[in-house]
């Protein structure tokens, strides 16, 4: 009877062990793809998602109030090389949504390796969840979005880990695009 009670607990915790690890596969060592019963609702940068498995991240600003004002950062990978774009638009003393017509400075660069990491520190240990169909509006932002090799057109909402990191990562795009002035092309 002993052997037999034993026996069922071994295999009731090998079911367990095998449903539990069904929610996370290695995917061919660069990232974690997230499958399964055992999904997470948040993933964190560093650990399941890797620097060398991001394709894109976001940043968008628009305030449509007075002054509107429209900024987005992009940081991204083509063709294995590491891109900056800036687009900043502004209406002053307008109200309302801007245009292209309103683009005051718009351009990218192509960042060294060295630049790309600096980018992955400053999100390192944030977090991605997935997307959420909201009714809600009016928000300015900004609002943040990771696109990365396994991300299944779901898992993008990225959060940083605290404001300092998100003040670090404003400071950087601007001290991007402001260094590069002379590079920064349509």
């Amino acid at each position: 009877m002993k052997n037999r009670i034993i026996k069922v607990f071994g295999i009731l915790f090998a079911v367990i062990l095998s449903v539990f690890m069904s929610g996370c596969e290695k995917n061919g060592g660069t990232d974690v793809k997230p499958v399964g019963p055992a999904l997470r609702k948040e993933l964190a940068v560093g650990m399941e998602i890797q620097m060398n498995s991001i394709t894109d991240f976001y940043y968008t600003y628009e305030n449509i109030n007075y002054n509107a004002f429209y900024q987005r950062y992009r940081f991204y990978v083509e063709d294995g090389k590491y891109y900056f774009f800036n687009e900043t638009r502004e209406k002053p003393d307008e109200y309302g949504w801007t245009t292209s017509d309103d683009t005051t400075k718009i351009g990218t660069v192509e960042l060294t390796e060295e630049q790309w990491k600096d980018f992955y520190e400053i999100i390192r240990d944030g977090t991605v969840k997935a997307r959420e169909d909201n009714a809600d509006s009016g928000d300015s932002g900004p609002w943040y979005y990771l696109y990365w090799t396994s991300d299944a057109d779901k898992y993008q909402v990225y959060t940083f880990p605290s404001y300092e990191k998100e003040k670090a990562f404003e400071e950087y795009c601007i001290s991007l695009a402001e260094g590069s002035d002379a590079d920064m092309t349509d």
